[in-house]
């Protein structure tokens, strides 16, 4: 069900206008669908800029990525997650989350063969698509099937290939994981979409999503098996970023990974129905909770929007996100303006050497 991102820690719908900085935004369960409509319609009443949209009708969606141009896609696995029943089908959505095309690609119809869409990435004119053991390119605007890649598994790996998520990188690069080897592959599109390993190792744990950092271009990965994030260099060096051990284990089944524009890390966990920010200074904050199994969360970086996938109630998402503004210090309030409803109140000449965003922070 739908989530607003203008919830205080009690639970309750709250103005962001007393609430502490470094409050957890925390969202109950809405089983009643007009209730959820209420709650947007009340977010949408404070400012027409902030998208909140819920999009009903769906079967089994998995992943909800945008582009620039305003194109929206989710993947829709409509079956058994390992099963070759080629009914997986793309949903296009509009930037308003208007259903455009329900079945835009369908597996089954014009030549195309899809049968468990899971993650997906655009690059330029191709969406990518992770198929069981194929990544599948289509032309975003008509649909038309242009590309397959199959994927061997690693040579020291008894699993079969299920690829989960893909991930565009710079210079051409695909990045592609694969939960069932635990293996991240590599492809390069300008060389015939040629397919190597970036790193097969037991410890990335059943990676499930991947995201490239936005400034160090490093892969960064999910484990599904025990809820870690990894980081992983061009190179294919492992670097464990979040240990989740005993006394830390507050990620069970992370499913879905995407950077905001300022650097801001976001996880969701399908299993305990959280969405977490990690931000740049490595605090991590609860922004939502108690969601019906949030899997491939996609972030919309130019309008600053959320994109989630309810994989178990066949709905999805589109949310905006909080806009870092000035610093307030330890102490200080919330306003409109942090949230993006409003413009930010001009800075006097005495508070302004203080004042940054959070990119430059």
């Amino acid at each position: 069900m739908p989530f607003a991102l203008l919830m205080t820690t009690t639970g309750r719908i709250g103005s962001p206008l007393t609430a502490n900085h470094d409050d957890i935004l925390r969202v109950p369960v809405y089983r009643c669908i007009s209730a959820a409509i209420s709650v947007a319609a009340l977010v949408l009443s404070l400012a027409s800029p902030v998208i909140a949209a819920q999009i009903l009708g769906l079967e089994s969606p998995n992943c909800f990525v945008g582009d620039q141009s305003g194109d929206y896609f989710i993947s829709n696995i409509n079956g058994e997650p390992e099963a070759r029943d080629n009914n997986g089908f793309i949903t296009k959505v509009d930037s308003q989350g208007k259903v455009t095309h329900l079945k835009f690609i369908q597996g089954g119809v014009d030549n195309v063969h899809l049968h468990a869409p899971k993650g997906m990435a655009v690059d330029g004119k191709i969406l990518y698509v992770a198929d069981l053991d194929q990544l599948k390119g289509f032309d975003k605007t008509t649909g038309k099937p242009l590309v397959t890649i199959s994927f061997p598994p690693p040579p020291s790996s008894p699993n079969t290939v299920s690829l989960t998520d893909v991930a565009v990188g710079s210079n051409g690069l695909l990045y592609v994981s694969d939960q069932g080897a635990n293996a991240i592959y590599r492809v390069e599109t300008l060389a015939n979409h040629r397919v190597s390993l970036l790193i097969h190792d037991d410890r990335l744990a059943g990676p499930t999503g991947i995201a490239v950092h936005p400034q160090t271009g490093h892969v960064i990965a999910v484990s599904w098996n025990k809820g870690k994030i990894f980081d992983i260099s061009p190179d294919g060096r492992l670097t464990e970023l979040e240990s989740n051990g005993f006394l830390t284990g507050r990620f069970q089944n992370l499913s879905g990974v995407d950077f905001d524009r300022w650097g801001n890390m976001y996880v969701s966990d399908l299993t305990k129905g959280k969405i977490w920010r990690m931000t740049r200074d490595g605090k991590f904050h609860v922004i939502a909770e108690y969601l019906p199994a949030p899997a491939h969360i996609g972030i919309d970086r130019t309008n600053n929007i959320i994109l989630v996938p309810y994989q178990y109630d066949n709905a999805a998402e589109m949310n905006g996100l909080e806009t870092p503004t000035v610093s307030k210090g330890k102490n200080g309030k919330r306003t409109l303006a942090d949230y993006g409803f409003i413009a930010s109140p001009p800075q006097t000449q005495a508070a302004s050497p203080q004042a940054g965003t959070a990119g430059n922070q």
